[in-house]
């Protein structure tokens, strides 16, 4: 039986065809203002810390004109507003990682994302993990303010997702012009759902307007024990932020329809019942990506 929440079969083949999807007003405005208001104090937060400790794997900083500055929080169901586990809960989310990954998907991913209002850097032509692609693996950005192609808004290359990328060789050749290439245009509350593999950018832009993008990444739990590069008692512990995501998504909208979560008896974790204990759960190592960078898997000298 086929709930509200899941993706329509066209959306899931249109996906895999083209390795991104586009959903339109996905989340209401209530839980968008909601967000917005916790993002806020998540950047404020970042930008309070030492830049330049190493052991701060929340707040990732960045070379820019005006000096080091923060683009990234990481871990953010533990962080005060506790907004996003509430987003991870809701059957518009978990409707989205059933359809795509299967009942047994794992959330293996929370991150916001943003450019600083007046500048926003470049986010050059990249893949962000390349994996032998026996499953689905991709990125729920749910954005929180207007993305316009004059804002640096995300581009993606339909199609590039079916094998590993020579993205240095892609922007020698075509900067941001790349043929096909499609610039997402989006408004608070929509989602951009993308492949992993699939080659996606953003552009530098001055005189922007602040825009915040949360990213939820899925993957399906069959993909992880065979290929990793997470364990099983690393899974478990991922897989125990759903129950205590679908409880703050309940708290927050006692009226809704909940989602029903349908993971196989035999990975459904024990639910320990305190929601403070598993979330957080760090990263001892990620998969690699394709970048135009020392460490992509496509290396410089293969670059032609």
């Amino acid at each position: 039986m086929t709930e509200p929440y899941q993706l329509h079969q066209d959306q899931i083949e249109f996906f895999d065809q083209n390795g991104y999807l586009i959903l339109r007003n996905r989340f209401p405005p209530e839980v968008v203002e909601r967000l917005q208001r916790a993002s806020h104090a998540w950047i404020e937060q970042g930008r309070a810390e030492r830049p330049d400790d190493p052991s701060l794997p929340d707040f990732a900083y960045a070379e820019r004109p005006s000096g080091r500055a923060l683009y990234r929080v990481n871990y953010l169901h533990d962080k005060e507003p506790s907004a996003s586990l509430e987003l991870l809960g809701s059957p518009a989310m978990l409707g989205i990682a059933e359809s795509l990954a299967s009942p047994d998907f794992v959330p293996t991913y929370e991150a916001l994302v943003f450019k600083s209002e007046g500048y926003g850097a470049p986010v050059e032509w990249h893949q962000d993990a390349v994996h032998p692609r026996t499953g689905r693996i991709f990125n729920v950005g749910v954005y929180l303010d207007s993305a316009r192609s004059a804002g640096g808004a995300v581009r993606v290359v339909p199609g590039s997702h079916r094998g590993p990328a020579n993205v240095c060789a892609l922007a020698d050749d075509h900067g941001w012009d790349v043929p096909g290439a499609v610039i997402a245009e989006l408004e608070p509350g929509d989602v951009l759902v993308h492949d992993v593999m699939v080659v996606h950018g953003s552009p530098g832009v001055s005189g922007n307007p602040l825009r915040r993008t949360i990213y939820y990444e899925f993957r399906p739990m069959q993909q992880i024990l065979e290929e990793g590069p997470w364990d099983r008692e690393w899974v478990d512990r991922r897989l125990r932020l759903v129950p205590a995501a679908m409880r703050a998504h309940e708290r927050a909208n006692p009226t809704a329809v909940p989602f029903r979560w349908n993971v196989s008896d035999e990975y459904r974790p024990d639910d320990l019942g305190d929601d403070r204990v598993e979330l957080r759960v760090q990263h001892p190592t990620h998969s690699p990506g394709s970048y135009c960078s020392a460490g992509s898997v496509v290396p410089r000298r293969a670059r032609r």
